[in-house]
């Protein structure tokens, strides 16, 4: 780096300095999240761990046999984020899910209440969906909720990161709060 102009060594260090602060605020994050989940946030869920990448080539929305399901892993994960929700004081008044059987087995496993299935939160990966009409109606649908309590939303990895930038692995969340016509990213909630 001795090499390197006095800018780019500014630049370089003042990014190494966010990186490092980025890891530091880590559990803080996770304290910030849960207080804004007892307050009435809304959580982007990916779902449970369900192994494999995408769907096979014969994937049918209405037959989980086509599909990536959960392995006993990921349903434990499920479980365990249900319970810990409970714990945390968390007072769910909606949960919402992808039409996908992994994201909807996850939202059940959670134990929170009824789930609704929402079209819009459906994957879109390799092309199986219309990634900026699905991303606006569920901006749309996140920014318009107003209930009192937390919405939680079960969906999958490439939602969470067109609606946040936030990348997740399974069965992390992202916790939001609407700042006008925006979604403010609080921190995350990992299994």
């Amino acid at each position: 780096m001795h090499h390197a102009s006095p800018n780019l060594r500014r630049r370089l260090l003042a990014a190494l300095g966010l990186l490092a602060a980025g890891h530091a605020d880590a559990t803080g994050d996770d304290k910030a999240a849960w207080a804004a989940l007892r307050g009435g946030a809304i959580v982007l869920f990916r779902h449970a761990h369900a192994p494999g990448v995408g769907d096979p080539p014969n994937f049918s929305l209405g037959d989980c046999r086509t599909q990536r399901n959960l392995d006993a892993t990921g349903q434990t994960q499920a479980r365990r984020i249900g319970e810990r929700l409970k714990s945390e004081g968390v007072a769910v008044s909606a949960l919402w899910s992808s039409q996908w059987c992994r994201a909807r087995d996850t939202a059940a496993l959670f134990a929170l209440g009824p789930v609704r299935e929402v079209a819009a939160f459906n994957s879109f990966f390799s092309s199986q969906g219309d990634e900026a009409a699905q991303t606006a109606a569920a901006r749309k649908l996140l920014l318009g909720w107003r209930e009192r309590g937390t919405l939680v939303v079960v969906t999958h990895q490439v939602n969470i990161r067109s609606l946040t930038g936030q990348s997740t692995s399974s069965a992390e969340g992202v916790v939001l709060r609407r700042n006008g016509d925006t979604l403010q990213v609080v921190g995350h909630v990992r299994p």
